[in-house]
Protein backbone atom coordinates (compact mmCIF):
# COMPACT_ATOMS: atom_id res chain seq x y z
CA UNK A 1 0.00 0.00 0.00
CA UNK A 2 1.10 3.58 -0.73
CA UNK A 3 0.29 6.58 1.41
CA UNK A 4 -0.72 9.65 -0.59
CA UNK A 5 -0.67 13.14 0.93
CA UNK A 6 -2.64 16.00 -0.63
CA UNK A 7 -2.76 19.72 0.11
CA UNK A 8 -6.10 21.21 -0.91
CA UNK A 9 -8.09 24.40 -0.78
CA UNK A 10 -11.85 24.75 -0.55
CA UNK A 11 -14.63 27.29 -0.36
CA UNK A 12 -16.61 26.19 2.70
CA UNK A 13 -19.72 28.23 1.88
CA UNK A 14 -21.88 25.38 0.60
CA UNK A 15 -20.52 22.61 2.82
CA UNK A 16 -21.75 21.34 6.19
CA UNK A 17 -18.16 21.33 7.40
CA UNK A 18 -15.32 18.92 6.71
CA UNK A 19 -16.44 15.76 8.47
CA UNK A 20 -18.68 13.30 6.65
CA UNK A 21 -22.33 13.42 7.73
CA UNK A 22 -25.37 11.48 6.49
CA UNK A 23 -27.37 13.30 3.80
CA UNK A 24 -25.18 16.42 4.04
CA UNK A 25 -22.58 17.82 1.65
CA UNK A 26 -19.14 17.74 3.28
CA UNK A 27 -15.50 18.07 2.20
CA UNK A 28 -14.65 14.55 3.34
CA UNK A 29 -17.74 13.20 1.61
CA UNK A 30 -16.77 14.74 -1.74
CA UNK A 31 -13.15 13.58 -1.44
CA UNK A 32 -14.17 10.01 -0.64
CA UNK A 33 -16.75 10.06 -3.44
CA UNK A 34 -14.03 11.00 -5.95
CA UNK A 35 -11.65 8.33 -4.64
CA UNK A 36 -14.49 5.77 -4.74
CA UNK A 37 -14.87 6.43 -8.47
CA UNK A 38 -11.11 6.30 -9.09
CA UNK A 39 -10.91 2.97 -7.26
CA UNK A 40 -13.86 1.57 -9.24
CA UNK A 41 -16.31 1.23 -6.38
CA UNK A 42 -13.88 0.49 -3.53
CA UNK A 43 -14.25 2.77 -0.48
CA UNK A 44 -11.15 4.78 0.49
CA UNK A 45 -11.01 6.54 3.85
CA UNK A 46 -9.51 10.04 3.94
CA UNK A 47 -7.75 11.45 7.03
CA UNK A 48 -7.35 15.22 7.51
CA UNK A 49 -5.14 17.45 9.67
CA UNK A 50 -8.34 18.49 11.44
CA UNK A 51 -11.99 19.31 10.88
CA UNK A 52 -13.39 22.64 9.78
CA UNK A 53 -16.92 23.79 10.59
CA UNK A 54 -19.78 24.71 8.29
CA UNK A 55 -18.85 27.81 6.26
CA UNK A 56 -15.14 27.72 7.15
CA UNK A 57 -12.67 27.86 4.25
CA UNK A 58 -9.21 26.40 3.65
CA UNK A 59 -6.20 27.59 1.71
CA UNK A 60 -4.01 24.69 2.83
CA UNK A 61 -5.84 21.76 4.39
CA UNK A 62 -3.82 18.52 4.40
CA UNK A 63 -5.21 15.01 3.98
CA UNK A 64 -3.83 11.53 3.39
CA UNK A 65 -5.22 8.20 2.22
CA UNK A 66 -3.86 4.73 1.46
CA UNK A 67 -4.08 3.06 -1.92
CA UNK A 68 -2.59 0.20 -3.91
CA UNK A 69 -2.86 2.18 -7.15
CA UNK A 70 0.41 3.16 -8.82
CA UNK A 71 -0.40 6.60 -10.21
CA UNK A 72 2.12 9.42 -10.50
CA UNK A 73 1.63 12.45 -8.28
CA UNK A 74 0.61 14.47 -11.33
CA UNK A 75 -2.01 11.89 -12.35
CA UNK A 76 -3.45 11.71 -8.82
CA UNK A 77 -3.87 15.48 -8.85
CA UNK A 78 -5.41 15.48 -12.32
CA UNK A 79 -7.77 12.57 -11.61
CA UNK A 80 -9.04 13.97 -8.32
CA UNK A 81 -9.55 17.51 -9.62
CA UNK A 82 -11.44 16.14 -12.61
CA UNK A 83 -13.93 14.41 -10.29
CA UNK A 84 -14.13 16.97 -7.48
CA UNK A 85 -16.63 19.87 -7.51
CA UNK A 86 -15.42 23.36 -8.37
CA UNK A 87 -15.30 24.49 -4.72
CA UNK A 88 -12.57 21.95 -3.82
CA UNK A 89 -9.16 21.97 -5.47
CA UNK A 90 -6.17 19.67 -4.94
CA UNK A 91 -3.10 21.92 -4.98
CA UNK A 92 -0.32 19.41 -4.40
CA UNK A 93 0.14 15.65 -4.17
CA UNK A 94 3.13 13.68 -2.90
CA UNK A 95 3.75 10.11 -1.82
CA UNK A 96 4.26 10.24 1.95
CA UNK A 97 6.30 7.92 4.19
CA UNK A 98 4.43 4.99 5.76
CA UNK A 99 4.73 6.60 9.21
CA UNK A 100 3.09 9.88 8.11
CA UNK A 101 -0.30 10.85 9.54
CA UNK A 102 -1.96 14.10 8.49
CA UNK A 103 -3.49 14.67 11.92
CA UNK A 104 -1.05 13.27 14.47
CA UNK A 105 2.14 14.59 12.86
CA UNK A 106 1.09 18.26 12.76
CA UNK A 107 3.59 20.58 14.46
CA UNK A 108 2.01 23.90 13.49
CA UNK A 109 -1.25 25.25 12.11
CA UNK A 110 -1.98 28.70 10.78
CA UNK A 111 -5.41 30.29 10.62
CA UNK A 112 -6.47 33.65 9.19
CA UNK A 113 -9.67 35.51 10.01
CA UNK A 114 -11.03 38.42 7.95
CA UNK A 115 -13.35 41.23 8.98
CA UNK A 116 -14.90 43.79 6.63
CA UNK A 117 -14.98 46.88 8.86
CA UNK A 118 -17.39 49.32 7.23
CA UNK A 119 -21.07 50.21 7.42
CA UNK A 120 -21.56 49.37 3.76
CA UNK A 121 -22.16 45.72 2.93
CA UNK A 122 -20.08 44.24 0.11
CA UNK A 123 -22.22 41.45 -1.33
CA UNK A 124 -19.12 39.82 -2.84
CA UNK A 125 -17.51 39.43 0.58
CA UNK A 126 -20.52 38.21 2.56
CA UNK A 127 -19.39 34.56 2.42
CA UNK A 128 -15.68 35.31 2.90
CA UNK A 129 -15.44 37.94 5.67
CA UNK A 130 -17.45 39.01 8.72
CA UNK A 131 -19.13 42.40 8.27
CA UNK A 132 -18.50 44.41 11.43
CA UNK A 133 -19.79 47.99 10.97
CA UNK A 134 -18.56 49.54 14.23
CA UNK A 135 -15.42 51.66 14.87
CA UNK A 136 -12.45 49.73 16.25
CA UNK A 137 -9.25 50.73 18.03
CA UNK A 138 -6.73 48.66 16.08
CA UNK A 139 -3.80 49.63 18.33
CA UNK A 140 -5.62 48.34 21.41
CA UNK A 141 -6.42 45.09 19.58
CA UNK A 142 -2.78 44.71 18.54
CA UNK A 143 -1.71 45.17 22.15
CA UNK A 144 -4.22 42.53 23.27
CA UNK A 145 -2.92 40.08 20.66
CA UNK A 146 0.41 39.87 22.46
CA UNK A 147 -1.22 38.45 25.59
CA UNK A 148 -2.39 35.41 23.62
CA UNK A 149 1.11 34.52 22.42
CA UNK A 150 2.99 31.79 24.25
CA UNK A 151 1.89 28.69 26.15
CA UNK A 152 -1.47 29.09 27.92
CA UNK A 153 -4.48 27.10 29.07
CA UNK A 154 -7.14 28.25 26.57
CA UNK A 155 -10.19 26.83 28.39
CA UNK A 156 -11.76 30.33 28.46
CA UNK A 157 -11.45 30.54 24.68
CA UNK A 158 -12.78 27.08 23.86
CA UNK A 159 -16.37 26.18 23.03
CA UNK A 160 -18.40 24.62 25.83
CA UNK A 161 -19.24 21.92 23.25
CA UNK A 162 -15.56 20.94 22.92
CA UNK A 163 -14.96 17.21 23.31
CA UNK A 164 -11.19 17.44 23.92
CA UNK A 165 -10.12 15.53 27.00
CA UNK A 166 -7.00 16.29 28.97
CA UNK A 167 -4.88 19.40 28.72
CA UNK A 168 -6.20 22.51 27.01
CA UNK A 169 -2.74 24.05 26.91
CA UNK A 170 -1.78 25.36 23.51
CA UNK A 171 1.29 27.30 22.36
CA UNK A 172 0.56 30.24 20.05
CA UNK A 173 3.65 31.42 18.20
CA UNK A 174 2.04 34.41 16.49
CA UNK A 175 -1.17 36.39 17.00
CA UNK A 176 -1.46 39.54 14.90
CA UNK A 177 -4.09 42.02 13.77
CA UNK A 178 -3.65 44.48 10.90
CA UNK A 179 -5.99 46.73 8.96
CA UNK A 180 -5.68 47.52 5.26
CA UNK A 181 -8.45 49.78 4.02
CA UNK A 182 -11.72 48.30 5.29
CA UNK A 183 -10.25 44.82 5.72
CA UNK A 184 -8.88 43.57 9.04
CA UNK A 185 -6.73 40.44 8.94
CA UNK A 186 -6.00 38.34 12.00
CA UNK A 187 -3.24 35.71 11.82
CA UNK A 188 -2.90 32.87 14.31
CA UNK A 189 0.00 30.39 14.26
CA UNK A 190 0.30 27.73 16.93
CA UNK A 191 0.96 24.15 17.96
CA UNK A 192 -2.76 23.44 17.87
CA UNK A 193 -6.20 24.93 18.44
CA UNK A 194 -9.24 24.02 20.49
CA UNK A 195 -12.77 23.92 19.09
CA UNK A 196 -13.89 27.44 18.07
CA UNK A 197 -10.77 28.89 19.73
CA UNK A 198 -9.85 31.30 16.93
CA UNK A 199 -13.41 32.55 16.53
CA UNK A 200 -13.81 33.15 20.28
CA UNK A 201 -10.47 34.98 20.46
CA UNK A 202 -11.46 37.22 17.53
CA UNK A 203 -14.75 38.02 19.25
CA UNK A 204 -12.84 39.00 22.38
CA UNK A 205 -10.43 41.16 20.38
CA UNK A 206 -13.44 42.96 18.88
CA UNK A 207 -14.61 43.71 22.43
CA UNK A 208 -11.17 45.20 23.09
CA UNK A 209 -11.43 47.24 19.90
CA UNK A 210 -14.76 48.68 21.03
CA UNK A 211 -13.41 49.61 24.45
CA UNK A 212 -15.45 46.97 26.31
CA UNK A 213 -12.24 45.32 27.57
CA UNK A 214 -8.76 46.58 28.33
CA UNK A 215 -5.98 44.71 26.50
CA UNK A 216 -4.47 43.67 29.85
CA UNK A 217 -7.75 41.92 30.77
CA UNK A 218 -6.75 39.07 28.46
CA UNK A 219 -4.28 37.79 31.04
CA UNK A 220 -6.99 37.53 33.71
CA UNK A 221 -9.39 35.89 31.27
CA UNK A 222 -6.82 33.21 30.41
CA UNK A 223 -6.23 32.52 34.10
CA UNK A 224 -9.96 32.32 34.88
CA UNK A 225 -10.55 29.23 32.67
CA UNK A 226 -14.20 30.24 32.33
CA UNK A 227 -15.83 30.43 28.87
CA UNK A 228 -18.77 32.42 30.30
CA UNK A 229 -16.55 35.47 30.87
CA UNK A 230 -15.99 36.20 27.16
CA UNK A 231 -18.39 37.13 24.38
CA UNK A 232 -19.90 35.48 21.37
CA UNK A 233 -18.16 33.26 18.85
CA UNK A 234 -17.80 35.24 15.61
CA UNK A 235 -19.34 33.73 12.42
CA UNK A 236 -17.50 31.05 10.43
CA UNK A 237 -17.27 32.71 7.01
CA UNK A 238 -14.27 34.88 7.95
CA UNK A 239 -12.14 31.89 9.00
CA UNK A 240 -9.55 30.16 6.82
CA UNK A 241 -7.29 27.21 7.62
CA UNK A 242 -4.24 28.72 5.96
CA UNK A 243 -1.54 26.08 6.19
CA UNK A 244 -0.43 23.01 8.12
CA UNK A 245 3.20 22.18 8.83
CA UNK A 246 4.93 18.89 9.60
CA UNK A 247 8.29 17.94 11.08
CA UNK A 248 9.38 15.60 8.33
CA UNK A 249 10.58 17.64 5.32
CA UNK A 250 9.19 14.99 3.02
CA UNK A 251 5.78 15.54 4.55
CA UNK A 252 5.59 19.33 4.79
CA UNK A 253 3.65 21.76 2.67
Amino acid sequence: MRKIKCVLSYDGTNFSGYQIQPKKRTIQGELEKALYKIHKGRPIRVHASGRTDTGVHAQGQTIHFETDYQLSNYNWKKAMNTLLPDDIYIKDVIEAPDRFHSRYDVIEKEYHYYIWNTKETDVFKRNYAYLFPYPLDIKAMQEACRYFEGLHDFTTFSSAKATVRGSKNRNLYEVTCNKNGHEIEFIFRGSGFLYNMVRIIVGTLLDVGQGKLEPSAIQDLLESKDRRLVGETVPPQGLYLWQVKYEDKDSSE
